[in-house]
């Protein structure tokens, strides 16, 4: 049977204030950041092949030579799923267990 969460009482300011403090910082930082320009790919290209140049970085080289994108959704996909198997045992987790 689950129980009624309790509120914290003794809330920390520095917290809130090195929240609000690290966020200034990563938006100065995403808002100063120079994304150059976009790169476009043919338009009879497949749409996963320009994502997976994009994803990369690959735009421009040559299809021989760029074939490697296949690794870069290997990688997505292995974390993606390592988050859904977090998210479930965090979500199955009893209360009384740590």
């Amino acid at each position: 049977m689950t129980s009624r969460p309790e509120l914290a009482t003794d809330a920390n300011l520095a917290r809130g204030v090195g929240a609000l403090a690290l966020f200034v910082v990563l938006a100065g930082a995403f808002l100063a950041a120079d994304f150059g320009s976009a790169a476009w790919f043919p338009a009879d290209a497949p749409m996963t092949e320009g994502i997976g140049y994009a994803l990369i970085g690959l735009a421009g080289e040559t299809p021989l030579l760029s074939n490697g994108f296949l690794a870069a959704f290997e990688i997505v996909d292995v974390v993606l799923v390592a988050a859904v198997v977090a998210a479930i045992t965090l979500a199955r987790r009893d209360g009384g267990e740590r």
